[in-house]
């Protein structure tokens, strides 16, 4: 009888060190804005669980979880290795996210994490069953791309977030991502979805009142000095437009796998000079004889001082 092959694959599974080595986008502007929005709620005693839909590998799933607080829940719902119920949405999956697998995903965010999530695995409209209605203080909208399931998305959001919560939507200016785009702004257009502010991959809005949020937000900008930002106005409405480069991140998570710091060369004793008793010596250079230097002159001056010592050498002679 064949003895079974042993499962390799958990050797496969990725071990990031740091939330840099996760597989990802996820921009500092970005993990600025998380840092600071869920701080603003945290600081004014708002309650509510986190969201996100679409995890790809975890990323940003990881960073929300750091910030977590007590008997608060986060629900992570992506289709991770099911096939999509339509055509389309498999054709973008496969795609977009050939490598993504649930697994990856967990073992990323349980280096991170002691505890898992609550995993919704399938399309992101059954995330109302699962979530209850008026709970989510911030959600996260980074799924499908297509038009029709990000309007669908950010419906149920609506109904899912506290009358002070905030939505971020992904990729809502991107040119591969026009669905995206057609629907973050129909909402904004046609749903009561109010911009807070932009940066150049994330649209950052809320349902109840956005003035609060902006004038603590601006203010907050201009006290660190590092990031770049700008007052624009949508149908009449001001939008805070930023960029973060080259600023400071926030607090990272810690990875269970975080490499040890290399250990400090230790400088051995420093190697001695030879003394000068010890040192062996070595071949001598010869010393010119008479008849080298007489060579070397009648090379080297000129005639007439070579005549000149010639006739001298003679006279010494004959005395």
């Amino acid at each position: 009888m064949t003895a079974p092959i042993a499962d390799q694959s958990a050797e496969q599974l990725p071990r990031p060190t740091r939330l840099s080595d996760v597989k990802g986008w996820f921009f500092t502007a970005d993990q600025l804005l998380f840092d600071w929005f869920l701080a603003y709620q945290q600081d004014r005693s708002e309650r509510g669980d986190l969201l996100e839909l679409g995890a790809y590998m975890g990323k940003s799933a990881i960073f929300l979880g750091a910030r977590l607080r007590d008997g608060e829940r986060f629900t992570v719902c992506d289709l991770f290795d099911s096939p999509a119920e339509d055509a389309s949405n498999s054709k973008e999956m496969k795609k977009s996210y050939a490598t993504l697998t649930r697994r990856a995903f967990e073992a990323n965010y349980r280096a991170f994490h002691d505890e898992l999530p609550t995993i919704v695995q399938g399309l992101s409209s059954a995330v109302s069953d699962h979530v209850e209605a008026g709970s989510v203080r911030f959600a996260h909208i980074d799924a499908s791309h297509l038009y029709e399931h990000v309007h669908g998305d950010i419906l149920a959001v609506r109904e899912l977030l506290t009358g002070s919560g905030v939505v971020v939507l992904d990729d809502y200016r991107a040119e591969h991502c026009p669905g995206v785009a057609a629907a973050t702004w129909q909402a904004v257009a046609n749903e009561g979805l109010r911009p807070v502010c932009i940066t150049g991959t994330k649209f950052y809005g809320t349902w109840g009142d956005p003035e609060p949020l902006q004038k603590a937000l601006v203010e907050w900008i201009k006290g660190r000095g590092d990031i770049w930002h700008e007052v624009q106005y949508v149908n009449d409405a001001p939008l805070v437009r930023l960029s973060a480069k080259g600023a400071k991140e926030p607090a990272q998570p810690v990875s269970r796998h975080k490499a040890a710091p290399a250990a400090r060369a230790v400088p051995g004793p420093a190697a001695r000079e030879p003394r000068a008793s010890a040192a062996r010596p070595g071949p001598r250079p010869p010393v010119p004889t008479r008849s080298t230097v007489r060579k070397v002159a009648l090379d080297v001056l000129p005639p007439i001082v070579t005549r000149a010592i010639v006739r001298a050498r003679r006279r010494a002679r004959t005395r």
